[in-house]
This record gives structure tokens, C-alpha cells and sequence, in this order.
């Protein structure tokens, strides 16, 4: 998951008629090119959209910004992923039932963009970071926070973000890169034992907060 630039994504809202057209064929496009496993340029988007570069960086001023937006379209109804339940096994169980089929559908895209943010991070570490905002990462905070609202008031805040912290490592493109190419699992298997992971993390907070520190 990741953290979208906010400007895009509202400006888009905003417009209305042949602006809007565009920045739509230019997220087409750029996700059509994702999804074929490329990390397009603005310029690369705008050439085959067919859209003056002028243009296309008055939507998305870097590559950061389009991939960012490109994410969001991806994520979908995940971004809007709500739970009745007051159960939070339950709840992060449906969030990841609700997640992972889409995360599969679109899998090279975000997969694309888990390439850029390390590319950026390689840059960093090699003391040349991009003159631009860097591409930003941390959906899958925000829900899995909300997925364990259940337990404010049972767990101390520090323990609930630990284990979200923990359901983060299965919550996301990079829990199919190790169980789909590293273990060659189909889909529905990894869904599986990222749900199984997913609940086993859940109890075992819980349990350990009922046992307490004597044991």
C-alpha cells in the first residue's frame, strides 16, 4: 500500500469536461504501461497518450506524482474499506479478503511501484536522492489502524501499533512477492496463508495481553 499525493488525487475531483478527460487518458495509460511491468516517465506517459508534455506535467509535476495516482486508481474499494464488526480478528480478516483479490488484479502495477520507492531508496543510499518528493508509502496504515479499532482500550496503543506494524509484513504487494514467487503459490493459497498469518498475529496479541507480564 501507499500514501497518494493528496493534490492529484483532489484535482481530479475538481475538474470537470476536457481537463478531466485528459488526466483519466493519462492514468489510463500510464496504468496500462504499469501493468505491463514499466515505471513510466511523465514524458513516456504523455507520448503515448498523446498528450503535449506541457500538459501532462501540469497534472503530474514528476514520475512520483503520476505513480502515486496510478496507485491510488489501483487500490480502488480499498481505499474505502469500512467494518460493522467490533471484532478485530474479524475485521482485519475481511479487510485482507476485501484487499488481496485486487491486490492480485493489479499486482505488476504495484509491483511497479514497489520498484520505484526502492530505486529511491538506493539513491538515498548512495547520497544522490531525486530532486523531487519522493514517492510516498502508508495506506495500508491507516487501514490496518482502523481494522484494529476494536482494541483501543483493551491493548495499550503501543501494543496495537506493533501489531500493526506486524500485520503490515502480509498486508500488501510484498506478501505476494515472497508467497507467489518465492513459493510459487497461486492466489487463492496465499490469500490463505496471509488470512491464517493475519489471525494468528491477532489472537496471539490478544492473548498475550490477557496472560500479562507474570505469566
Amino acid at each position: 500500500m501507499v500514501v497518494s499525493g493528496q493534490s492529484s488525487a483532489d484535482a481530479g475531483v475538481r475538474e470537470r469536461g476536457p481537463k478531466a478527460r485528459t488526466r483519466r487518458l493519462m492514468l489510463a495509460t500510464a496504468s496500462r504501461l504499469m501493468q505491463a511491468g514499466a515505471i513510466p516517465s511523465v514524458s513516456e506517459v504523455a507520448e503515448a497518450a498523446e498528450v503535449s508534455r506541457a500538459t501532462a506535467y501540469r497534472y503530474f509535476p514528476s514520475q512520483a506524482a503520476l505513480v502515486e495516482a496510478v496507485v491510488d486508481e489501483a487500490l480502488g474499494p480499498i481505499l474505502d474499506w469500512s467494518s460493522a464488526s467490533d471484532d478485530a480478528a474479524e475485521r482485519v480478516a475481511d479487510l485482507l479478503r476485501t484487499s488481496l483479490p485486487r491486490l492480485e488484479a493489479f499486482e505488476a502495477t504495484f509491483k511497479a511501484a514497489l520498484k520505484l520507492s526502492l530505486d529511491e531508496w538506493a539513491q538515498h543510499r548512495a547520497g544522490t536522492p531525486p530532486a523531487v518528493p519522493p514517492f510516498r508509502r502508508g495506506h495500508r496504515i491507516v487501514l490496518l489502524r482502523e481494522a484494529l479499532r476494536p482494541l483501543q482500550g483493551e491493548l495499550p496503543p503501543a501494543e496495537i501499533d506493533r501489531l500493526a506494524q506486524a500485520l503490515s509484513l502480509i498486508f500488501g504487494v510484498e506478501a505476494l512477492v515472497v508467497l507467489k514467487d518465492m513459493w510459487n503459490l497461486d492466489g487463492g493459497a496465499a490469500a490463505e496463508v496471509a488470512t491464517w498469518a493475519a489471525a494468528t498475529l491477532v489472537r496471539a496479541a490478544v492473548a498475550e495481553r490477557e496472560k500479562g507480564p507474570s505469566g
